[in-house]
């Protein structure tokens, strides 16, 4: 199968110039095969201090790997076989995917897929409407320990799970905006399911329990002191195992990029829009949580 063509939009994520890197550089480290960004838009959000702080300096990072800048976010789609989402902010995602779904090209959106639940149902009535398969995650669902830990067979059924990683709290993004990447391991280990959500919180922890329909509890503790690492214990009827994240041999990126394109490449996407739509309601649902600081049912 020949190599894919791939558009981009959003320079103002390390995303955007490590995922270049691993599909551009043949000869580079844990390089990933089966396509090529060819054009990108920088985009970005004038009022968003993370995304004007970086734009530049990526763009630059992203034209060394031999990739056309180009001036609007429809030339990414245009002559290509896909395109990669990346805007850094994810309250753009919507009007950018409005922009995109035209033109009937399988789309990765990078985490998180949207800021609300009603944006993200919106977009995923948009890929319906035109019948074009999106896919959005975060790399750490991807994460090598954390497959081989649920490709066990000889534990028993999970029956619950805790997670853990790094988490700052950026004005208007809240869990979206690092809070979603121990959420994505915690619904890759117990899946779709879930009925409530309470949030414990301080200056420097976060607590996030949720509860699912039959039972299972799940947990994320998010850190702004302490360890930086990601990890989770998977509880099985038989036994807890560890996935400390950082010991994985192959960088979750380059696993994620594996997954974008083998779903570019007409397979199944490596999570269901459901279980996308249902993360965003439980973020979201956290997020009131944390300021009630009371339960909050799952719609």
């Amino acid at each position: 199968m020949k190599d894919l063509n791939i558009g981009m939009v959003g320079l103002d994520t390390s995303h955007a110039s490590v995922f270049t890197r691993l599909l551009n550089d043949s000869g580079g480290e844990h390089h990933v095969p089966g396509g090529k960004v060819i054009k990108a838009f920088p985009g970005g959000s004038p009022d968003f201090e993370l995304s004007v702080s970086r734009i530049g300096r990526i763009t630059e990072e992203v034209r060394r790997h031999g990739v056309e800048i180009v001036d609007t976010l429809e030339e990414t789609a245009e002559g290509t076989d896909a395109v990669l989402l990346e805007s850094v902010d994810g309250s753009t995602h919507l009007e950018q995917l409005r922009r995109l779904i035209v033109y009937r090209k399988p789309i990765f959106i990078d985490k998180p897929f949207s800021l609300s639940s009603s944006e993200a149902e919106e977009m995923a009535a948009l890929a319906s409407t035109y019948s074009t398969p999106i896919v959005s995650t975060s790399a750490l669902r991807f994460s090598e320990g954390l497959r081989d830990v649920l490709s066990r067979k000889d534990k028993g059924a999970i029956i619950g799970a805790d997670c853990f990683g790094p988490m700052d709290m950026i004005a208007g993004q809240g869990y979206f905006w690092y809070g979603i990447h121990a959420v994505e391991m915690l619904f890759a280990i117990l899946g779709e399911g879930t009925e409530a959500v309470t949030v414990n919180c301080n200056d420097d922890h976060d607590l996030i329990v949720g509860r699912w329909r039959d039972g299972r509890i799940g947990t994320v503790r998010g850190n702004r002191s302490g360890c930086q690492q990601f990890g989770a214990l998977v509880h099985f009827e038989k036994g807890t195992e560890y996935v400390n994240v950082a010991a994985d041999a192959k960088p979750f990126y380059a696993s994620l990029l594996e997954e974008i394109i083998r779903f570019f490449q007409g397979g199944s996407p490596g999570v269901k829009l459901s279980e996308t739509l249902e993360i965003i309601r439980f973020i979201e649902s956290a997020g009131v949580s944390r300021v009630s600081g009371e339960r909050v049912d799952i719609e």
